[in-house]
């Protein structure tokens, strides 16, 4: 039993260090986009060889414990949150490179006056990737559940995007390509909030024992 503690803290200190690494890739992509910074789009996009590799080698870990140890109750438990929140790290280092490369294709033409809602929506999902990390690092069940109920919020950010791009598109065809670049964005920042929450989701589960994802009214 004791072995298998400390290959789960070894676990989670790898899952720690993988988060670190992850919300730093959304911070440079968001900043990327917002300073029209190159350099700073191109660093997210060389980034993420690294976390693919980290969430290889952590999903190695855990399915080398699954077969050694066998484990049951809380350390199965905690075994299949990691492995979950792992796979949901590694999505969200997919939507900050996919956030970098339109800060590039945005950056390389004549910038827009309309960048639909995207600040505010950057604010609130890097709120929420935040929140659900420290959820997790801190095992906050508030900040979890506060995770959740921004969620709705970034969703009617992104419904209203949409509803902005196609008047602006009726006003003025021309900017179809610019404005389609930021709803795109928005887009990949609605995506990051599903995976926060999916993390926030997990953290109640690991905790409470309850399976809340689709019950949430």
């Amino acid at each position: 039993m004791h072995l298998i503690g400390h290959e789960l803290d070894r676990l989670e200190k790898q899952l720690l260090t993988l988060t670190a690494v992850v919300e730093e890739s959304v911070q440079l992509a968001i900043k990327a986009l917002e300073e029209c910074n190159h350099e700073l789009a191109k660093k997210v996009v060389d980034n993420d060889a690294q976390v693919n590799r980290m969430e290889v080698e952590l999903e190695e870990e855990c399915l080398k414990i699954l077969a050694l140890h066998q484990p049951v109750a809380n350390d199965l438990r905690m075994i299949v949150v990691i492995l979950k929140i792992n796979n949901d790290l590694e999505r969200i280092a997919d939507q900050a490179v996919n956030i970098s490369e339109r800060a590039i294709a945005i950056c390389e033409v004549e910038k827009v006056k309309n960048r639909l809602n995207i600040d505010q929506m950057a604010e609130k999902v890097l709120d929420m990737l935040g929140k659900s990390l420290d959820s997790l690092v801190n095992t906050d069940l508030k900040m979890a559940r506060a995770v959740l109920d921004l969620d709705d919020e970034v969703d009617t950010i992104h419904s209203q995007n949409y509803k902005e791009f196609k008047d602006h598109v009726r006003q003025d065809p021309q900017l179809v390509d610019q404005l389609l670049n930021y709803l795109t964005v928005s887009r990949h920042l609605e995506r990051i909030a599903d995976l926060a929450t999916n993390i926030a989701e997990d953290v109640i589960y690991l905790n409470e024992g309850e399976i809340i994802r689709h019950t949430i009214v």
